[in-house]
C-alpha cells in the first residue's frame, strides 16, 4: 500500500483538492438556489456533461452534482452564472462568471462582449490553514489578472472571493481590498451567514 501511495505521489492531494472544490461548487450552489427560492424567482439549469439547459423542478435535491450554470430573471433582464469558464478575454480559466444575457445570446457571443460580464470570482474549497495563504495568492492573482484583462475595455465587472480558509493574515487583505474597491464581495464558505449575504448579493445584481 505504500509503495502504491509514492508511486502516486502528489496525484493524490491533487485528486483531493479536486474533490475539495467540488465540494464548495456544491455548497455554493445550494445556497445560491435557496436565495432564488426564498426570493419566488424561478430558474433554468445547465448540465455539465449535456450542456443542455433545464427548467425549474421541485426536485432539485441533487442538480448540485450535475450542474454547471444557472439562469434566472432580474426584473427584465436575464442573469447566466456559469462555473468553471474560460474567458476569452482574460485567456484563463475564473471559477463563477456572472452575466446579463440569457444562455442563448450568452453562447451567441462565444463570452466576447466584455458588457455582458457583471460579476467574476474566484472559489477557494481548501480547508487545510497551512495552505490558506496559498489559495488566496492563487486567488488574489487570478482575479488582478481579470482586471488587467478587462483594463482595456469599457467596462469594469465587480469582482468577489470566497474561501473555506481565510486566516488573518489574509482577511485583512481582503478587507483591504473591500475597502478599496478592488474587491466588491468576499464571503467564508464556512460561515453560513455570510454564504447566504454573497448568494444573495449574487442573486440581486
Amino acid at each position: 500500500m505504500f509503495r502504491f501511495l509514492l508511486t502516486r505521489g502528489d496525484t493524490l492531494g491533487g485528486s483531493m483538492r479536486n474533490v475539495g472544490g467540488a465540494l464548495a461548487q456544491r455548497k455554493l450552489t445550494r445556497a445560491i438556489l435557496a436565495s432564488l427560492g426564498i426570493a419566488g424567482i424561478p430558474y433554468r439549469w445547465q448540465h455539465s456533461k449535456t450542456k443542455r439547459w433545464a427548467g425549474m423542478t421541485d426536485e432539485d435535491s441533487e442538480i448540485d452534482y450535475a450542474l454547471r450554470g444557472l439562469s434566472w430573471a432580474k426584473g427584465k433582464h436575464r442573469r447566466t452564472l456559469i462555473y468553471n469558464l474560460n474567458v476569452p478575454l482574460i485567456g484563463n480559466n475564473v471559477d463563477l462568471c456572472l452575466f446579463n444575457l440569457d444562455p442563448e445570446t450568452l453562447e451567441q457571443s462565444a463570452y466576447n462582449a466584455p458588457e455582458s460580464y457583471v460579476a467574476l470570482g474566484e472559489l477557494k474549497g481548501g480547508i487545510d490553514p497551512a495552505g490558506a495563504d496559498e489559495h488566496w495568492k492563487t486567488a488574489r492573482t487570478a482575479l488582478q489578472r481579470i482586471r488587467d484583462g478587462f483594463e482595456s475595455t469599457d467596462h469594469r465587472p465587480l469582482t468577489f472571493f470566497i474561501g473555506a480558509a481565510i486566516e488573518k493574515k489574509m482577511a485583512d487583505e481582503i478587507w483591504q481590498q473591500l475597502q478599496d474597491g478592488a474587491l466588491a464581495n468576499a464571503a467564508n464558505l464556512t460561515d453560513e451567514s455570510q454564504i447566504a449575504s454573497i448568494s444573495r448579493w449574487l442573486c440581486q445584481l
